[in-house]
């Protein structure tokens, strides 16, 4: 029974090995035509015509969630671990608003069924798994949040200093400008080359500084940009295969690791010489 939990589990966690790689193709098929469904549900024309395939086709695709997170508690070493896992409540996600769905019925509580409706498109995040990329960027992100925190600090400093220097030249003369969260607002909008138009300076002195920000705002994009690249260099160096902890689940082990990074479980441990049949150990 233990090979066969942990053969499950290479096949559903890893992708590794053909069939890993087969059981993810088929989970991400059935992911993007679960998500296409609710899509399409939500369009009134044809939810009229074609509502009873698309119920229909929403509660095989809640069968299958159910029963592929009901094996992935049962082949894994620390089911809890997984539940309380990121993917672990997006896989619950997957399937749970469906089932809620039925202790909703009435008009009276007709929005929860609707925002029940709307959370089924978390499945679309169950694909960020079968992406290796993802990690990656998830590493980079991590590595790199103490200097964009930072820098967001800073930039949000200077669109306060410019905002407030705008409310000086032109609240008096443009209603715009009437007030200084009223300048941010349009600071922020000029820093970030939004540029709405609602509010527009009116004097040579606003129109400068205003151009004098908008220069700025190419160059204030372009630094969280080179921040995240090198981040994503250095974890790109590093990169993560995709063995997984027969014990937790945890991902996003590096290639030279031995053990796992949350539980400290030993990545490769080796079956006991009776669960590999060893005819020496075998009982008379």
């Amino acid at each position: 029974m233990s090979s066969i939990r942990e053969t499950a589990r290479t096949v559903i966690f890893e992708a590794d090995t053909p069939a890993g790689r087969f059981f993810d193709v088929l989970l991400i098929i059935a992911i993007l035509l679960s998500v296409i469904v609710v899509m399409l549900d939500s369009v009134a024309e044809l939810s009229s015509q074609y509502g009873q395939i698309f119920y229909a086709l929403e509660w095989a695709f809640t069968l299958i969630f159910l029963v592929e997170y009901c094996f992935r508690l049962w082949c894994i070493e620390k089911p809890w671990a997984y539940v309380r896992s990121f993917y672990g409540v997006v896989d619950l996600f997957g399937f749970l608003p469906t089932l809620l769905s039925l202790w909703f019925v009435g008009a009276q509580y007709f929005l929860v069924i609707r925002v029940l409706r709307v959370l089924r498109v978390f499945r679309v995040l169950k694909m960020a798994r079968y992406v290796g990329e993802a990690e990656l960027i998830a590493q980079a992100l991590t590595a790199s949040r103490r200097k964009i925190i930072v820098f967001i600090a800073c930039t949000l400093a200077l669109m306060m200093v410019f905002g407030s220097f705008m409310y000086l030249v032109e609240g008096q003369i443009n209603p715009g400008f009437a007030s200084i969260p009223h300048s941010i607002y349009w600071a922020v909008a000029t820093m970030t080359t939004v540029g709405y138009g609602d509010i527009v300076p009116i004097t040579g002195l606003g129109q400068a500084v205003a151009s004098l920000i908008m220069i700025m705002g190419y160059g204030i994009i372009a630094v969280p940009t080179g921040i995240v690249t090198l981040e994503l260099n250095e974890a790109n160096r590093r990169q993560a295969n995709t063995k997984t902890c027969g014990d937790c689940s945890a991902e996003g082990h590096s290639r030279e690791a031995s053990y796992c990074w949350r539980c400290g479980a030993n990545l490769y441990r080796r079956k006991s010489a009776v669960e590999e049949g060893d005819p020496m150990t075998s009982i008379d």
